[in-house]
C-alpha cells in the first residue's frame, strides 16, 4: 500500500503589505513568527502549527493560513 502525503496548516504573510506592527508575533503560542528590520513579519514554517491565532489577530489581514502538502 503507498502512502499518500499527510496535509497540514502554515501560516503565510502577505510581506507587501505587512505594517509590522507585532501582534502576531505577541500572539503566536510557538514564536514562530518575528518581524524583521521593523518591515514586515516572517514565518518560520518549521515551528509554525498552524493554529491560526496570528490570522485572527492581524489587523492588516495579511496573514493567511493555508493547507500545504508534505
Amino acid at each position: 500500500m503507498q502512502k499518500t502525503g499527510t496535509r497540514r496548516r502554515k501560516a503565510e504573510v502577505a510581506r507587501q503589505d505587512c505594517v509590522a506592527c507585532g501582534c502576531c508575533v505577541k500572539v503566536c503560542p510557538k514564536a514562530a513568527i518575528r518581524v524583521v528590520k521593523g518591515v514586515c513579519a516572517v514565518v518560520d514554517q518549521e515551528r509554525c502549527v498552524g493554529c491560526g491565532r496570528c490570522a485572527r489577530e492581524c489587523p492588516a489581514s495579511v496573514i493567511t493560513v493555508m493547507e500545504v502538502s508534505e
